[in-house]
Protein backbone atom coordinates (compact mmCIF):
# COMPACT_ATOMS: atom_id res chain seq x y z
CA UNK A 1 0.00 0.00 0.00
CA UNK A 2 1.35 3.63 -0.81
CA UNK A 3 2.29 5.91 1.86
CA UNK A 4 -0.55 8.42 1.06
CA UNK A 5 -2.99 5.69 0.93
CA UNK A 6 -1.98 4.94 3.98
CA UNK A 7 -2.41 8.15 5.62
CA UNK A 8 -5.64 8.39 4.07
CA UNK A 9 -7.22 5.74 5.25
CA UNK A 10 -5.89 6.71 8.90
CA UNK A 11 -7.14 9.94 8.28
CA UNK A 12 -10.63 8.15 7.31
CA UNK A 13 -10.55 6.04 10.37
CA UNK A 14 -10.16 9.10 12.86
CA UNK A 15 -12.96 11.01 11.54
CA UNK A 16 -15.17 7.80 11.46
CA UNK A 17 -16.90 8.93 14.95
CA UNK A 18 -17.41 12.47 15.86
CA UNK A 19 -17.84 13.64 19.11
CA UNK A 20 -16.50 15.65 22.33
CA UNK A 21 -14.29 11.82 23.41
CA UNK A 22 -11.42 10.54 21.40
CA UNK A 23 -12.41 9.38 17.87
CA UNK A 24 -12.69 5.67 17.92
CA UNK A 25 -12.92 2.59 15.35
CA UNK A 26 -15.31 -0.15 15.97
CA UNK A 27 -14.62 -3.01 17.91
CA UNK A 28 -14.55 -5.91 15.77
CA UNK A 29 -17.15 -8.88 17.36
CA UNK A 30 -18.99 -6.54 19.67
CA UNK A 31 -21.40 -9.15 20.22
CA UNK A 32 -18.61 -11.43 21.46
CA UNK A 33 -17.89 -9.82 23.99
CA UNK A 34 -18.93 -9.05 27.78
CA UNK A 35 -22.15 -6.90 27.27
CA UNK A 36 -24.80 -5.81 29.13
CA UNK A 37 -28.08 -4.53 26.86
CA UNK A 38 -29.40 -1.03 27.45
CA UNK A 39 -32.66 -1.83 25.22
CA UNK A 40 -36.36 -2.06 26.54
CA UNK A 41 -38.59 1.18 27.66
CA UNK A 42 -36.76 4.30 27.23
CA UNK A 43 -38.77 7.63 28.26
CA UNK A 44 -39.47 10.31 24.91
CA UNK A 45 -39.92 13.48 24.14
CA UNK A 46 -40.77 15.02 20.82
CA UNK A 47 -38.98 18.22 20.29
CA UNK A 48 -40.93 19.39 17.34
CA UNK A 49 -39.36 23.32 17.34
CA UNK A 50 -35.49 21.78 18.71
CA UNK A 51 -35.69 23.58 21.89
CA UNK A 52 -34.27 20.18 23.82
CA UNK A 53 -30.88 21.79 23.10
CA UNK A 54 -31.45 25.24 24.68
CA UNK A 55 -33.58 24.07 27.67
CA UNK A 56 -30.24 21.61 28.42
CA UNK A 57 -33.41 18.76 28.70
CA UNK A 58 -30.13 16.55 28.53
CA UNK A 59 -29.28 17.55 32.27
CA UNK A 60 -32.76 15.81 33.09
CA UNK A 61 -32.81 19.13 35.89
CA UNK A 62 -35.37 18.19 38.75
CA UNK A 63 -36.73 20.91 40.98
CA UNK A 64 -34.94 21.71 44.43
CA UNK A 65 -36.43 24.41 45.79
CA UNK A 66 -39.85 26.22 45.85
CA UNK A 67 -39.09 28.87 43.11
CA UNK A 68 -37.49 26.17 40.69
CA UNK A 69 -39.41 24.70 37.79
CA UNK A 70 -38.46 23.14 34.20
CA UNK A 71 -40.82 23.00 31.18
CA UNK A 72 -39.98 19.25 30.42
CA UNK A 73 -39.98 16.02 32.41
CA UNK A 74 -38.78 12.55 30.69
CA UNK A 75 -40.85 10.77 33.50
CA UNK A 76 -44.70 10.25 33.46
CA UNK A 77 -44.69 10.62 29.72
CA UNK A 78 -43.99 9.27 26.57
CA UNK A 79 -41.96 5.76 26.47
CA UNK A 80 -40.82 3.94 23.04
CA UNK A 81 -39.56 0.64 22.88
CA UNK A 82 -35.26 0.19 21.99
CA UNK A 83 -34.52 -0.83 20.00
CA UNK A 84 -37.56 0.13 17.32
CA UNK A 85 -38.62 3.01 15.41
CA UNK A 86 -40.88 5.67 16.79
CA UNK A 87 -42.91 5.59 13.55
CA UNK A 88 -44.74 2.83 14.02
CA UNK A 89 -45.27 2.80 18.19
CA UNK A 90 -47.61 5.53 18.21
CA UNK A 91 -49.99 7.28 15.52
CA UNK A 92 -48.88 10.65 16.75
CA UNK A 93 -45.60 9.56 15.03
CA UNK A 94 -46.61 7.66 11.84
CA UNK A 95 -45.59 10.08 9.78
CA UNK A 96 -43.13 12.51 12.17
CA UNK A 97 -39.67 13.75 10.84
CA UNK A 98 -37.75 15.78 13.42
CA UNK A 99 -36.34 15.61 16.72
CA UNK A 100 -37.23 12.96 19.40
CA UNK A 101 -35.11 12.54 22.63
CA UNK A 102 -34.77 9.47 24.59
CA UNK A 103 -33.74 8.89 28.41
CA UNK A 104 -32.67 5.96 30.45
CA UNK A 105 -31.32 5.19 34.01
CA UNK A 106 -28.08 2.70 34.57
CA UNK A 107 -26.76 1.15 36.97
CA UNK A 108 -23.20 1.21 36.19
CA UNK A 109 -19.48 0.65 38.49
CA UNK A 110 -16.26 2.53 37.27
CA UNK A 111 -14.05 -0.91 37.11
CA UNK A 112 -9.96 0.00 37.47
CA UNK A 113 -9.34 -2.62 35.45
CA UNK A 114 -11.59 -2.81 32.43
CA UNK A 115 -12.47 -0.36 29.69
CA UNK A 116 -16.38 0.38 28.99
CA UNK A 117 -18.23 1.35 25.76
CA UNK A 118 -21.27 2.89 24.90
CA UNK A 119 -22.28 0.96 21.55
CA UNK A 120 -24.93 1.78 19.21
CA UNK A 121 -26.24 -0.45 16.25
CA UNK A 122 -28.02 2.00 14.30
CA UNK A 123 -29.71 5.14 15.20
CA UNK A 124 -31.81 7.20 12.50
CA UNK A 125 -30.70 8.94 11.41
CA UNK A 126 -28.26 11.80 12.73
CA UNK A 127 -28.08 11.67 16.94
CA UNK A 128 -26.10 13.06 19.45
CA UNK A 129 -25.32 11.30 22.69
CA UNK A 130 -25.30 12.87 26.67
CA UNK A 131 -23.76 10.90 29.27
CA UNK A 132 -24.40 12.26 32.99
CA UNK A 133 -25.60 15.62 31.06
CA UNK A 134 -22.42 15.96 29.36
CA UNK A 135 -22.32 15.70 25.47
CA UNK A 136 -19.65 12.58 24.49
CA UNK A 137 -20.48 11.45 21.08
CA UNK A 138 -22.45 12.58 17.53
CA UNK A 139 -23.38 10.50 14.47
CA UNK A 140 -24.68 10.71 11.53
CA UNK A 141 -26.01 7.30 9.26
CA UNK A 142 -29.07 5.55 10.22
CA UNK A 143 -27.84 2.08 8.99
CA UNK A 144 -24.04 1.68 10.62
CA UNK A 145 -22.98 1.35 14.52
CA UNK A 146 -20.68 3.53 16.72
CA UNK A 147 -19.19 3.68 19.59
CA UNK A 148 -18.12 5.81 22.61
CA UNK A 149 -15.52 4.82 25.49
CA UNK A 150 -17.29 6.14 28.82
CA UNK A 151 -14.59 4.58 31.28
CA UNK A 152 -13.80 7.65 32.59
CA UNK A 153 -16.65 9.42 32.24
CA UNK A 154 -19.38 6.92 34.40
CA UNK A 155 -20.16 7.12 37.56
CA UNK A 156 -20.37 4.19 39.95
CA UNK A 157 -24.34 3.73 40.59
CA UNK A 158 -26.73 6.15 38.77
CA UNK A 159 -26.27 6.77 34.91
CA UNK A 160 -28.19 8.75 33.24
CA UNK A 161 -28.29 8.71 29.29
CA UNK A 162 -29.93 10.41 26.49
CA UNK A 163 -29.86 10.46 22.92
CA UNK A 164 -30.67 13.40 20.73
CA UNK A 165 -32.32 11.42 17.67
CA UNK A 166 -33.28 13.62 14.62
CA UNK A 167 -34.50 11.61 10.84
CA UNK A 168 -35.39 15.12 8.79
CA UNK A 169 -34.38 14.73 5.78
CA UNK A 170 -31.63 17.29 4.29
CA UNK A 171 -29.96 17.75 0.79
CA UNK A 172 -26.53 16.62 2.28
CA UNK A 173 -27.81 13.52 3.68
CA UNK A 174 -27.16 9.82 2.69
CA UNK A 175 -29.97 8.97 1.25
CA UNK A 176 -30.98 12.15 0.26
CA UNK A 177 -34.45 14.13 0.22
CA UNK A 178 -36.72 11.89 -1.58
CA UNK A 179 -36.17 7.44 -1.35
CA UNK A 180 -38.64 4.87 -1.88
CA UNK A 181 -38.59 3.10 1.38
CA UNK A 182 -39.50 4.64 4.99
CA UNK A 183 -38.05 7.09 6.78
CA UNK A 184 -38.29 5.00 10.27
CA UNK A 185 -36.65 6.96 12.78
CA UNK A 186 -35.28 6.28 16.24
CA UNK A 187 -32.59 4.01 17.84
CA UNK A 188 -33.53 0.91 15.83
CA UNK A 189 -31.08 -1.27 16.83
CA UNK A 190 -29.47 -2.54 20.19
CA UNK A 191 -27.78 -0.21 22.55
CA UNK A 192 -25.35 -1.81 24.50
CA UNK A 193 -22.46 -1.39 27.55
CA UNK A 194 -19.41 -2.96 26.54
CA UNK A 195 -16.99 -3.94 28.90
CA UNK A 196 -13.03 -5.14 27.87
CA UNK A 197 -9.79 -5.35 29.28
CA UNK A 198 -7.67 -2.71 29.52
CA UNK A 199 -5.78 -4.15 26.10
CA UNK A 200 -8.24 -5.78 24.31
CA UNK A 201 -8.58 -6.85 21.01
CA UNK A 202 -9.93 -4.30 18.99
CA UNK A 203 -9.98 -5.42 15.91
CA UNK A 204 -9.63 -8.80 13.55
CA UNK A 205 -9.79 -9.79 9.97
CA UNK A 206 -10.02 -13.44 9.39
CA UNK A 207 -10.23 -14.72 5.82
CA UNK A 208 -9.78 -16.97 2.77
CA UNK A 209 -6.92 -15.96 0.46
CA UNK A 210 -9.31 -14.52 -2.55
CA UNK A 211 -7.51 -17.33 -5.04
CA UNK A 212 -6.35 -20.01 -2.53
CA UNK A 213 -8.54 -22.39 -1.13
CA UNK A 214 -6.24 -23.29 1.58
CA UNK A 215 -4.68 -20.08 3.00
CA UNK A 216 -6.16 -18.32 5.35
CA UNK A 217 -5.11 -14.78 5.96
CA UNK A 218 -5.50 -13.23 9.61
CA UNK A 219 -4.89 -9.95 10.85
CA UNK A 220 -4.83 -8.99 15.19
CA UNK A 221 -4.76 -5.55 16.33
CA UNK A 222 -4.43 -4.95 19.84
CA UNK A 223 -6.35 -1.42 21.14
CA UNK A 224 -2.75 0.12 22.15
CA UNK A 225 0.41 0.52 20.42
CA UNK A 226 2.48 -1.99 21.74
CA UNK A 227 5.08 -4.49 20.70
CA UNK A 228 6.26 -7.88 21.30
CA UNK A 229 3.26 -8.68 22.72
CA UNK A 230 1.87 -12.64 21.95
CA UNK A 231 -1.79 -13.25 20.38
CA UNK A 232 -2.80 -16.21 19.21
CA UNK A 233 -5.71 -17.22 16.64
CA UNK A 234 -6.62 -21.21 16.87
CA UNK A 235 -9.00 -23.19 14.61
CA UNK A 236 -9.37 -26.63 16.78
CA UNK A 237 -11.19 -28.43 14.26
CA UNK A 238 -8.83 -27.33 11.53
CA UNK A 239 -6.06 -28.10 13.98
CA UNK A 240 -4.35 -24.68 13.51
CA UNK A 241 -2.94 -22.95 16.43
CA UNK A 242 -0.64 -20.03 15.46
CA UNK A 243 1.22 -17.61 17.43
CA UNK A 244 1.69 -14.52 16.67
CA UNK A 245 4.23 -11.26 17.69
CA UNK A 246 2.32 -7.93 17.54
CA UNK A 247 4.54 -4.93 15.81
CA UNK A 248 5.16 -1.72 17.30
CA UNK A 249 1.81 -0.49 16.14
CA UNK A 250 -0.10 -3.26 18.01
CA UNK A 251 -0.61 -5.51 15.19
CA UNK A 252 0.47 -8.62 13.85
CA UNK A 253 -0.12 -10.82 10.76
CA UNK A 254 0.22 -14.44 9.44
CA UNK A 255 -0.26 -16.65 7.17
CA UNK A 256 -2.34 -20.13 8.32
CA UNK A 257 -2.07 -23.70 5.66
CA UNK A 258 -5.22 -24.89 5.98
CA UNK A 259 -5.54 -28.87 5.22
CA UNK A 260 -8.82 -30.13 4.37
CA UNK A 261 -10.49 -26.88 4.82
CA UNK A 262 -14.52 -27.04 4.04
CA UNK A 263 -15.21 -24.05 1.92
CA UNK A 264 -18.58 -22.01 3.12
CA UNK A 265 -21.54 -22.68 0.10
CA UNK A 266 -25.05 -21.67 -0.01
CA UNK A 267 -25.51 -25.93 0.22
CA UNK A 268 -23.48 -26.53 2.85
CA UNK A 269 -22.67 -23.44 5.02
CA UNK A 270 -20.00 -24.91 7.22
CA UNK A 271 -18.43 -22.44 9.87
CA UNK A 272 -15.28 -23.04 12.67
CA UNK A 273 -15.21 -22.05 15.54
CA UNK A 274 -12.00 -19.37 15.66
CA UNK A 275 -10.49 -18.01 19.09
CA UNK A 276 -8.22 -15.07 19.15
CA UNK A 277 -6.84 -14.14 22.52
CA UNK A 278 -4.00 -12.27 24.23
CA UNK A 279 -2.33 -12.20 27.42
CA UNK A 280 -5.33 -9.92 28.50
CA UNK A 281 -8.24 -10.91 26.07
CA UNK A 282 -10.19 -13.31 24.49
CA UNK A 283 -12.99 -13.46 21.81
CA UNK A 284 -14.60 -16.35 20.61
CA UNK A 285 -16.02 -16.16 17.07
CA UNK A 286 -17.68 -18.38 14.32
CA UNK A 287 -16.28 -17.52 10.87
CA UNK A 288 -16.47 -19.33 7.39
CA UNK A 289 -14.17 -19.28 4.93
CA UNK A 290 -15.11 -19.11 1.24
CA UNK A 291 -13.74 -17.77 -2.25
CA UNK A 292 -15.22 -15.67 -4.45
CA UNK A 293 -14.01 -14.32 -7.55
CA UNK A 294 -14.75 -13.06 -11.12
CA UNK A 295 -13.10 -14.57 -14.67
CA UNK A 296 -14.24 -13.19 -17.85
CA UNK A 297 -18.09 -13.06 -17.75
CA UNK A 298 -18.71 -15.31 -15.19
CA UNK A 299 -19.09 -15.44 -10.84
CA UNK A 300 -16.81 -18.02 -9.60
CA UNK A 301 -17.71 -18.98 -6.29
CA UNK A 302 -15.23 -21.73 -4.85
CA UNK A 303 -13.64 -22.34 -7.67
CA UNK A 304 -17.18 -22.75 -9.79
CA UNK A 305 -19.24 -21.11 -12.16
CA UNK A 306 -22.18 -19.72 -10.12
CA UNK A 307 -25.57 -18.00 -11.18
CA UNK A 308 -26.97 -15.86 -8.38
CA UNK A 309 -30.60 -16.50 -7.76
CA UNK A 310 -31.04 -13.27 -5.59
CA UNK A 311 -34.15 -11.49 -3.96
CA UNK A 312 -34.19 -8.10 -2.33
CA UNK A 313 -35.46 -7.06 1.09
CA UNK A 314 -36.22 -4.16 3.22
CA UNK A 315 -35.48 -3.86 6.80
CA UNK A 316 -39.04 -3.93 7.33
CA UNK A 317 -41.80 -6.03 9.08
CA UNK A 318 -44.49 -5.32 6.94
CA UNK A 319 -47.00 -6.76 8.86
CA UNK A 320 -46.59 -4.66 12.29
CA UNK A 321 -45.31 -1.44 9.58
CA UNK A 322 -41.90 -1.19 11.42
CA UNK A 323 -38.45 -1.91 11.37
CA UNK A 324 -37.40 -5.17 11.77
CA UNK A 325 -34.63 -5.03 14.60
CA UNK A 326 -34.64 -8.75 16.54
CA UNK A 327 -33.61 -12.09 15.55
CA UNK A 328 -37.16 -13.44 15.35
CA UNK A 329 -37.84 -10.05 12.79
CA UNK A 330 -34.49 -11.62 10.85
CA UNK A 331 -35.84 -15.34 10.96
CA UNK A 332 -39.15 -14.18 9.40
CA UNK A 333 -37.58 -12.35 6.52
CA UNK A 334 -35.09 -14.85 5.89
CA UNK A 335 -37.15 -18.24 6.05
CA UNK A 336 -39.29 -16.36 3.06
CA UNK A 337 -36.41 -16.01 1.22
CA UNK A 338 -35.35 -19.60 1.67
CA UNK A 339 -38.63 -20.89 0.46
CA UNK A 340 -38.42 -18.69 -3.05
CA UNK A 341 -34.82 -21.36 -3.08
CA UNK A 342 -32.53 -18.42 -3.45
CA UNK A 343 -28.50 -18.38 -2.88
CA UNK A 344 -28.31 -15.14 -2.41
CA UNK A 345 -30.11 -11.69 -0.81
CA UNK A 346 -29.08 -7.96 -1.96
CA UNK A 347 -29.97 -6.27 1.46
CA UNK A 348 -31.79 -3.46 -0.01
CA UNK A 349 -30.52 -0.47 -0.20
CA UNK A 350 -28.69 -0.05 3.37
CA UNK A 351 -26.34 -1.87 5.90
CA UNK A 352 -29.12 -4.31 7.34
CA UNK A 353 -29.19 -5.70 11.16
CA UNK A 354 -26.47 -7.73 12.25
CA UNK A 355 -28.78 -10.23 13.30
CA UNK A 356 -29.62 -10.61 9.91
CA UNK A 357 -26.81 -10.95 8.43
CA UNK A 358 -25.25 -13.47 11.10
CA UNK A 359 -28.49 -15.73 10.48
CA UNK A 360 -28.01 -15.27 6.91
CA UNK A 361 -24.57 -16.95 6.58
CA UNK A 362 -25.92 -19.96 9.12
CA UNK A 363 -28.63 -20.33 6.63
CA UNK A 364 -26.46 -20.67 3.52
CA UNK A 365 -27.33 -17.00 1.92
CA UNK A 366 -24.70 -14.90 -0.11
CA UNK A 367 -25.03 -11.34 0.77
CA UNK A 368 -24.57 -8.23 -1.79
CA UNK A 369 -24.68 -5.34 0.93
CA UNK A 370 -24.92 -1.54 -0.12
CA UNK A 371 -24.79 1.75 1.28
CA UNK A 372 -27.75 4.24 0.78
CA UNK A 373 -26.08 6.32 -2.19
CA UNK A 374 -29.24 6.31 -4.54
CA UNK A 375 -30.73 9.00 -6.17
CA UNK A 376 -30.38 12.52 -5.30
CA UNK A 377 -27.35 12.37 -3.80
CA UNK A 378 -25.22 15.68 -4.12
CA UNK A 379 -22.11 14.41 -5.70
CA UNK A 380 -20.39 17.79 -5.76
CA UNK A 381 -20.04 18.21 -1.83
CA UNK A 382 -16.99 17.14 -0.06
CA UNK A 383 -18.54 16.25 3.13
CA UNK A 384 -21.32 14.42 1.44
CA UNK A 385 -18.61 12.39 0.29
CA UNK A 386 -16.69 11.88 3.58
CA UNK A 387 -19.84 10.88 5.03
CA UNK A 388 -20.39 8.05 2.62
CA UNK A 389 -16.39 7.07 2.93
CA UNK A 390 -17.25 7.00 6.75
CA UNK A 391 -20.59 4.68 6.24
CA UNK A 392 -18.67 1.87 3.56
CA UNK A 393 -16.21 1.87 6.46
CA UNK A 394 -18.40 1.37 9.30
CA UNK A 395 -20.44 -1.41 7.12
CA UNK A 396 -17.20 -3.39 6.26
CA UNK A 397 -15.32 -3.22 9.54
CA UNK A 398 -18.61 -4.11 11.49
CA UNK A 399 -19.18 -7.62 8.89
CA UNK A 400 -15.26 -8.01 7.90
CA UNK A 401 -15.59 -11.52 9.03
CA UNK A 402 -18.40 -12.20 7.35
CA UNK A 403 -18.15 -14.70 4.61
CA UNK A 404 -21.33 -14.92 3.35
CA UNK A 405 -20.98 -10.97 2.35
CA UNK A 406 -19.59 -11.63 -0.96
CA UNK A 407 -20.74 -8.14 -2.36
CA UNK A 408 -19.94 -4.60 -1.27
CA UNK A 409 -22.32 -2.32 -3.24
CA UNK A 410 -21.54 1.50 -3.55
CA UNK A 411 -24.44 2.68 -5.52
CA UNK A 412 -27.82 2.22 -6.38
CA UNK A 413 -29.26 4.25 -9.69
CA UNK A 414 -26.82 7.57 -10.07
CA UNK A 415 -26.39 9.52 -13.30
CA UNK A 416 -23.04 9.53 -14.92
CA UNK A 417 -21.00 12.57 -14.43
CA UNK A 418 -17.79 13.68 -13.67
CA UNK A 419 -18.29 14.41 -10.36
CA UNK A 420 -20.39 11.40 -9.76
CA UNK A 421 -17.70 8.82 -11.25
CA UNK A 422 -15.18 10.82 -8.80
CA UNK A 423 -17.23 10.14 -5.71
CA UNK A 424 -17.73 6.73 -7.12
CA UNK A 425 -14.13 5.75 -7.26
CA UNK A 426 -13.41 7.57 -3.89
CA UNK A 427 -15.56 4.66 -2.11
CA UNK A 428 -14.28 2.01 -4.11
CA UNK A 429 -10.62 3.17 -3.33
CA UNK A 430 -11.49 3.48 0.81
CA UNK A 431 -13.23 0.14 0.38
CA UNK A 432 -10.46 -2.02 -1.43
CA UNK A 433 -8.42 -0.16 1.47
CA UNK A 434 -10.20 -2.38 3.82
CA UNK A 435 -11.08 -5.46 2.25
CA UNK A 436 -10.22 -6.64 -1.18
CA UNK A 437 -11.91 -10.26 -0.97
CA UNK A 438 -15.31 -9.27 -2.01
CA UNK A 439 -16.30 -8.36 -5.47
CA UNK A 440 -17.64 -4.43 -5.80
CA UNK A 441 -20.67 -3.85 -7.74
CA UNK A 442 -22.71 -0.89 -8.19
CA UNK A 443 -26.68 -0.90 -9.82
CA UNK A 444 -27.59 1.61 -12.65
CA UNK A 445 -31.04 2.25 -14.18
CA UNK A 446 -28.88 3.42 -17.61
CA UNK A 447 -30.02 0.41 -20.13
CA UNK A 448 -31.94 1.57 -23.07
CA UNK A 449 -32.98 0.08 -26.20
CA UNK A 450 -31.20 1.23 -29.51
CA UNK A 451 -33.59 0.67 -32.19
CA UNK A 452 -31.17 1.41 -35.08
CA UNK A 453 -29.39 -2.06 -34.10
CA UNK A 454 -31.94 -3.54 -32.36
CA UNK A 455 -30.15 -4.05 -28.87
CA UNK A 456 -30.33 -2.88 -25.65
CA UNK A 457 -27.15 -0.91 -24.99
CA UNK A 458 -25.86 0.87 -21.71
CA UNK A 459 -22.52 3.84 -22.00
CA UNK A 460 -21.81 4.50 -18.62
CA UNK A 461 -17.61 4.64 -18.15
CA UNK A 462 -17.32 3.71 -14.29
CA UNK A 463 -18.23 0.14 -15.37
CA UNK A 464 -15.09 -0.64 -15.89
CA UNK A 465 -13.74 -0.05 -12.51
CA UNK A 466 -16.34 -2.69 -11.15
CA UNK A 467 -16.17 -6.65 -10.21
CA UNK A 468 -19.85 -7.07 -11.13
CA UNK A 469 -22.15 -4.86 -13.13
CA UNK A 470 -26.57 -4.73 -12.10
CA UNK A 471 -28.84 -3.24 -14.13
CA UNK A 472 -32.44 -2.46 -12.76
CA UNK A 473 -35.29 -2.57 -15.49
CA UNK A 474 -38.36 -2.60 -15.29
CA UNK A 475 -39.44 -3.85 -18.97
CA UNK A 476 -43.38 -4.06 -18.92
CA UNK A 477 -44.21 -1.86 -16.06
CA UNK A 478 -42.34 1.91 -16.18
CA UNK A 479 -40.90 0.61 -19.50
CA UNK A 480 -43.10 -0.85 -22.66
CA UNK A 481 -41.64 -3.94 -24.84
CA UNK A 482 -40.17 -1.89 -27.92
CA UNK A 483 -40.14 -5.77 -29.41
CA UNK A 484 -41.12 -9.38 -28.02
CA UNK A 485 -39.46 -10.32 -24.83
CA UNK A 486 -37.88 -13.08 -27.15
CA UNK A 487 -36.29 -10.61 -29.28
CA UNK A 488 -35.21 -8.28 -26.85
CA UNK A 489 -31.39 -8.78 -27.07
CA UNK A 490 -28.53 -7.28 -24.89
CA UNK A 491 -25.75 -6.10 -25.13
CA UNK A 492 -24.78 -4.33 -22.02
CA UNK A 493 -20.90 -4.35 -20.30
CA UNK A 494 -20.60 -7.48 -22.56
CA UNK A 495 -16.85 -8.27 -20.80
CA UNK A 496 -18.22 -8.46 -17.46
CA UNK A 497 -20.63 -10.73 -15.39
CA UNK A 498 -24.37 -8.81 -15.22
CA UNK A 499 -26.94 -8.98 -12.96
CA UNK A 500 -29.92 -8.12 -13.44
CA UNK A 501 -30.31 -6.35 -9.70
CA UNK A 502 -34.28 -5.21 -10.43
CA UNK A 503 -37.06 -6.12 -12.22
CA UNK A 504 -41.17 -6.51 -11.67
CA UNK A 505 -44.05 -4.52 -11.15
CA UNK A 506 -46.89 -3.81 -9.12
CA UNK A 507 -50.16 -5.81 -7.74
CA UNK A 508 -52.21 -6.06 -5.24
CA UNK A 509 -52.61 -9.68 -3.81
CA UNK A 510 -55.65 -11.23 -4.35
CA UNK A 511 -56.98 -8.45 -7.48
CA UNK A 512 -57.82 -10.16 -10.80
CA UNK A 513 -57.61 -8.42 -13.72
CA UNK A 514 -56.51 -8.82 -17.57
CA UNK A 515 -53.01 -10.42 -18.00
CA UNK A 516 -52.43 -7.30 -20.90
CA UNK A 517 -53.63 -4.24 -18.71
CA UNK A 518 -50.84 -2.85 -16.85
CA UNK A 519 -53.62 -0.51 -14.94
CA UNK A 520 -55.26 -3.74 -13.48
CA UNK A 521 -52.81 -3.85 -10.93
CA UNK A 522 -53.70 -7.82 -11.00
CA UNK A 523 -51.75 -10.51 -9.91
CA UNK A 524 -52.43 -12.19 -13.38
CA UNK A 525 -50.40 -8.73 -15.11
CA UNK A 526 -47.63 -8.97 -12.62
CA UNK A 527 -47.11 -12.97 -13.66
CA UNK A 528 -47.01 -12.16 -17.20
CA UNK A 529 -44.73 -9.20 -16.53
CA UNK A 530 -42.26 -12.03 -14.93
CA UNK A 531 -42.83 -14.47 -17.59
CA UNK A 532 -41.98 -12.27 -20.31
CA UNK A 533 -38.69 -10.93 -18.00
CA UNK A 534 -37.38 -14.41 -17.55
CA UNK A 535 -37.83 -15.21 -21.62
CA UNK A 536 -35.81 -12.21 -22.09
CA UNK A 537 -33.32 -13.45 -19.94
CA UNK A 538 -32.44 -16.14 -22.36
CA UNK A 539 -31.26 -13.16 -24.66
CA UNK A 540 -28.47 -11.59 -22.31
CA UNK A 541 -25.27 -13.61 -22.77
CA UNK A 542 -23.32 -12.25 -19.76
CA UNK A 543 -26.39 -12.87 -17.26
CA UNK A 544 -25.27 -14.37 -14.07
CA UNK A 545 -27.78 -13.57 -11.34
CA UNK A 546 -31.25 -12.17 -11.33
CA UNK A 547 -32.97 -10.49 -8.36
CA UNK A 548 -36.53 -9.15 -8.58
CA UNK A 549 -37.82 -6.22 -6.54
CA UNK A 550 -38.65 -7.61 -4.38
CA UNK A 551 -39.78 -9.76 -1.50
CA UNK A 552 -42.34 -8.13 0.39
CA UNK A 553 -44.83 -4.76 -0.22
CA UNK A 554 -43.02 -2.03 1.53
CA UNK A 555 -44.21 1.12 2.89
CA UNK A 556 -43.22 4.59 0.45
CA UNK A 557 -44.87 7.49 0.84
CA UNK A 558 -43.91 7.51 -2.97
CA UNK A 559 -47.00 5.66 -3.86
CA UNK A 560 -50.19 7.40 -3.95
CA UNK A 561 -52.78 5.45 -5.69
CA UNK A 562 -55.85 5.30 -3.01
CA UNK A 563 -56.90 1.66 -3.95
CA UNK A 564 -54.24 -0.13 -5.17
CA UNK A 565 -51.07 1.33 -3.45
CA UNK A 566 -52.41 2.88 -0.07
CA UNK A 567 -48.97 4.10 0.85
CA UNK A 568 -47.33 1.00 -0.59
CA UNK A 569 -45.03 0.13 -2.70
CA UNK A 570 -46.78 -3.05 -4.18
CA UNK A 571 -44.39 -5.18 -6.13
CA UNK A 572 -43.22 -7.84 -3.69
CA UNK A 573 -43.94 -11.30 -4.31
CA UNK A 574 -45.15 -11.25 -1.08
CA UNK A 575 -47.87 -9.07 0.18
CA UNK A 576 -47.99 -6.90 3.43
CA UNK A 577 -50.10 -9.37 4.59
CA UNK A 578 -47.90 -11.97 4.43
CA UNK A 579 -49.17 -13.69 1.14
CA UNK A 580 -47.92 -14.95 -1.89
CA UNK A 581 -48.67 -13.65 -5.23
CA UNK A 582 -48.85 -15.33 -8.18
CA UNK A 583 -45.32 -14.18 -9.46
CA UNK A 584 -43.97 -15.52 -6.01
CA UNK A 585 -44.32 -19.00 -7.80
CA UNK A 586 -42.95 -18.72 -11.42
CA UNK A 587 -39.60 -17.49 -9.65
CA UNK A 588 -39.91 -20.42 -6.90
CA UNK A 589 -39.74 -22.36 -10.16
CA UNK A 590 -36.96 -19.92 -12.27
CA UNK A 591 -35.13 -20.61 -9.58
CA UNK A 592 -35.12 -24.17 -9.30
CA UNK A 593 -34.18 -24.57 -12.63
CA UNK A 594 -31.15 -22.24 -12.56
CA UNK A 595 -29.78 -24.08 -9.49
CA UNK A 596 -30.60 -27.31 -10.89
CA UNK A 597 -28.56 -26.22 -13.82
CA UNK A 598 -25.51 -25.19 -11.90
Amino acid sequence: MKTGKKLNLCLLLLIAFTGSVAAQELITNVYGRDIHSLNGKWNAIIDLYDQGQRMKIYENQQPKGNIDFYEYAFEGGLRLNVPGDWNSQSPELKYYEGTVWYARHFDAKRLADKRQFLYFGAVSYRCKVYLNGKEIAEHEGGFTPFQVEVTDLLKDGDNFLAIEVNNRRTKDAIPAMAFDWWNYGGITRDVLLVKTPRTFIEDYFIQLDKNAPDRIIARVRLSDKKAGEKVTVVIPELKINAELTTDAEGKAETVLNAKKLQRWSPEEPKLYGVTVSSNTDRVDEQIGFRNITVKGTDIYLNGKPTFMCCISFHEEIPQRMGRAFSEADAAMLLNEAKALGVNMIRLAHYPQNEYTVRLAEKMGFLLWQEIPIWQGIDFTDNDTRQKAQRMLSEMIKRDQNRCAVGYWGVANETQPSKERNEFLTSLLETGKQLDTTRLYVAAFDLVRFNSEKQRFVMEDDFTSQLDVVAINKYMGWYHPWPVEPKDAIWEVVTDKPLIISEFGGEALYGQSGDKNVVSSWSEEYQARLYRDNIRMFDNIPNLRGVSPWILFDFRSPFRFHPTNQDGWNRKGLISDQGMRKQAWYLMRDYFAKKRNNN
